[in-house]
């Protein structure tokens, strides 16, 4: 079975176990229960081209007072004209464990494949450690540093180093209309060879249209300094897409 089957039934689990979560029978004793949202976006165009593109996310957290959780997981895939133009998989899963109001240390798990770039897989594993500058119901700011091993084959090619991983995170909640901005970015450049580097960021906005679903726009930029043979550098990914919140 290809990895990307796994991962698919995987997130499929995922989804079914935290949507079950959320039935009130169920969490009535879970005093820090899920928080998480699945997120679809659809483009289709017909006639003089034919082009698909779809997008699935899926996202929870959960916060205790000396321990959070983040989890995610994303898939991708596009056509332009009977040709595939994107097809990827992606997930992460990060544990904090929290040493004061502000400090923690975190252990990250991150995992890709995609075809298109030329990335049979990718797994980037390691520890760290954070601090949140601001913190609040409305507003949060936190900056990571640590260190990854990434493992991978791009192409034909098989790869393992030592990087250090530089990461900066920030979210405003409106007090109204239920909306949000956010931006994320993180930096893995190799430990001995600091030329050979990493760029994953994210920017987007999010706006209720009813009390559990709201619409997303965001941008995905991911920069490879070195990447698969005969592959871009860069990869931009630009999303509109209907999300759901449990």
């Amino acid at each position: 079975m290809k990895f990307g089957s796994i991962f698919l039934a995987t997130l499929a689990a995922f989804i079914t176990l935290n949507a079950l979560a959320g039935d009130p029978s169920i969490t009535s004793t879970n005093k820090y229960p899920w928080d998480g949202s699945v997120s679809a976006g659809l483009t289709l165009t017909k006639g003089n081209s034919d082009t698909l593109l779809f997008t699935l996310k899926a996202l929870a957290d959960k916060k205790e007072p000396v321990n959070e959780y983040h989890l995610g997981a994303d898939f991708t895939y596009g056509e332009s004209d009977s040709k595939r133009t994107a097809d990827s998989v992606h997930g992460f899963a990060q544990w904090n464990h929290t040493f004061t109001d502000d400090f923690y240390g975190y252990a990250r798990v991150e995992g890709l494949r995609d075809d298109i770039a030329g990335i049979k897989y990718r797994f980037t594993i390691g520890p760290g450690v954070g601090y949140y500058f601001i913190k609040d119901t409305q507003t949060t700011l936190a900056v990571e540093g640590g260190g990854s091993y990434v493992f991978q084959r791009l192409g034909t090619n098989d790869t393992s180093y030592m990087t250090l991983r530089l990461a900066q995170r920030f979210e405003h909640k409106f007090a109204t209309h239920g909306a949000r901005v956010w931006e994320t970015v993180e930096i893995l450049p190799q430990v001995d060879r600091i030329q050979n580097y990493l760029v994953n960021a994210e920017v987007g906005v999010e706006a209720a249209i009813s009390k559990s679903f709201t619409l997303q726009v965001y941008v995905d930029d991911n920069y490879d300094s070195e990447p698969a043979p005969g592959r871009k550098k860069n990869d931009i990914k630009l999303v509109g897409a209907i999300a759901y919140k449990f």
